[in-house]
């Protein structure tokens, strides 16, 4: 009960990144915005849940999971509601935001719980397995749930049904995760004050092709530096930040092509196939179907055998995937996407879990907030940049763009494959997967 209590919250996070998707151009046509506003309605709770991610599994560590997770329920339930009381566009990216905000205090802590819970190496990684498959759950069922709810009663409604799921969550939180004690550390305030905006202006300045925004980012991440270096209890400690180095630049990429992939899939279907919200998340299941039965068997295999060969094989079949979309255009049929659906579905039903325990697998109990919180803010920031960069590689144009899409995601898959066969090693518990 506390595992699947724990994954309700990532059920919300993951089931909010996609059910909006199929919603876009209804919300669009309501609140009278364009392609840039759509997009923002994504990336508005991408860039605050990436922003925060780090600060949110850093206070679970100091404040206590249980506390941090029950405040992120709070949070991301009142943003649902007004997302869903929203009268124009720039109302509802704010309220997205606030979901984001909420969301980054729930992932850490929801991940951190489960980690602590389950010590061991092959246990974890089998609980690892059970939470990626309700994320992958949550990602197949946004599509077609949204689709379903937009052509039944708009769009505000899609928003509504996270405050049921919210109470629900916060209650069993409160029953059954112990409450546990403050940690040693303290609150690393300018860890904070420079990571969250660093995070922030790093990813609207690739959103918005602001420089501005980007002279910002670098300024800040090298105050955060500067400030970590000097900190008696830094917010990320180097050792972490050296040990999941390669593992994090996995879960970015992984994210980068899988959420960015999406978007560009579910309006290509939607502006050029003419499909309805609810056929194009029917149509967008062929990926999301393997992600979710194959989570939880990715994590028994990488109990057995370690990280490293499933993100290898899921890397490979998504480089694939991604590769035949250089053969799709605007006359094509619906199953010259199978391929790159497929391989998506299942490259990423490999990896997902893998990439995660190859993340938080040997950290000490004390730090696995913040290194969760890195994790997850290397894959969100990653899905941030994903629907940005590959939203404007299409231009509107998603027959001609879904080329230079494929190209771009295969080679930075492929050079993924280079960095986790560098960079990924056995861990030390499994001696099965050392002899691997």
């Amino acid at each position: 009960m506390l595992l699947l209590t724990m994954c309700a919250g990532m059920f919300l996070v993951q089931l909010d990144v996609t059910v909006v998707n199929v919603a876009l151009p209804t919300i669009g046509a309501d609140l009278h915005g364009g392609l840039a506003a759509q997009q923002w309605v994504v990336d508005g709770y991408a860039v605050a849940l990436a922003a925060f991610l780090l600060t949110g599994g850093a206070l679970g560590d100091v404040f206590g999971h249980r506390r941090v997770v029950v405040a992120g329920f709070t949070l991301f339930g009142a943003a649902s509601a007004a997302c869903g009381l929203a009268g124009s566009a720039p109302w509802l990216v704010a309220a997205r935001a606030g979901q984001g905000l909420g969301a980054a205090l729930l992932l850490p802590g929801t991940l951190a719980v489960i980690t602590n819970a389950h010590p061991g190496h092959a246990e974890r990684a089998r609980a690892l397995g059970i939470w990626a498959g309700v994320s992958a759950l949550a990602l197949a069922a946004g599509p077609v749930l949204g689709g379903t709810i937009v052509a039944a009663a708009g769009w505000r409604p899609v928003f509504w049904l996270n405050v049921p799921i919210v109470l629900a969550a916060a209650f069993a939180t409160r029953r059954l995760v112990p409450r546990g004690d403050r940690g040693p550390g303290r609150v690393d305030l300018g860890g904070i004050a420079t990571a969250a905006p660093a995070l922030g202006a790093g990813v609207y300045a690739v959103i918005g092709g602001s420089v501005l925004a980007g002279v910002l980012a670098i300024v800040l991440l090298a105050a955060f530096l500067v400030v970590e270096h000097r900190s008696a209890h830094p917010m990320l400690p180097p050792d972490i930040a050296r040990r999941t180095a390669a593992a994090n630049f996995v879960a970015a990429a992984m994210n980068f092509v899988g959420i960015g992939t999406i978007l560009v899939l579910t309006l290509y279907l939607q502006g050029v196939r003419h499909a309805g919200p609810l056929r194009a998340g029917l149509e967008v299941l062929p990926l999301f179907l393997p992600l979710s039965v194959l989570a939880p068997v990715a994590g028994r295999l990488t109990g057995r055998f370690g990280p490293r060969p499933l993100m290898v094989a899921g890397l490979a079949l998504g480089a694939l995937g991604t590769l035949n979309l250089v053969l799709v255009n605007e006359n094509s049929g619906y199953p010259a996407l199978l391929p790159t659906l497929l391989g998506l579905g299942v490259g990423m039903g490999l990896l997902t879990t893998a990439v995660v325990t190859a993340a938080v697998g040997g950290i000490p109990p004390g730090r696995a907030g913040v290194a969760s919180g890195v994790n997850n803010t290397a894959r969100q920031a990653g899905g941030a940049l994903g629907v940005a960069v590959l939203g404007a590689v299409t231009g509107g144009d998603f027959a001609g763009g879904l080329h230079a899409v494929g190209l771009i995601a295969s080679a930075l898959w492929l050079a993924a494959i280079g960095v986790t066969v560098a960079g990924i090693r056995a861990p030390r518990d499994n001696p099965v997967a050392q002899a691997g």
